[in-house]
């Protein structure tokens, strides 16, 4: 199996900021490119295309990206109740003295 020149239609730009793994590209050992494609195996060569980074440091970066859009998503996803009316805090207020703010107002 060899190249046959179609993967360069899917080549992929390096991105700025971020790893390539992270953002979904894939890289074929037999073409030597990152590509932009949805499945396992090259559309060229027909091999399979690698979806980690084999080196551990960028693993380790790799992993914990993935981990922070986890907990990213999971925070997203705990909207606050929109059917909680507000209390009027003066009304309910009680000091120490058993009287409400609205008692004392009355008295000065």
């Amino acid at each position: 199996m060899t190249c046959k020149g179609i993967c360069i239609r899917h080549k992929a730009q390096k991105p700025v900021g971020s790893g390539r793994y992270a953002l979904g590209q894939r890289r074929c050992q037999i073409c030597e490119i990152f590509i932009n494609w949805v499945g396992l195996w090259c559309p060229c060569c027909g091999y399979r295309l690698r979806t980690k980074p084999r080196n551990l440091k960028y693993k380790d970066k790799l992993r914990t990206r993935k981990q922070l859009e986890e907990t990213n998503k999971s925070l997203l996803s705990l909207r606050p109740v929109d059917n909680i009316t507000p209390i009027p805090l003066e009304n309910t207020i009680t000091t120490v003295w058993g009287t409400t703010n609205k008692e004392t107002k009355n008295k000065k």
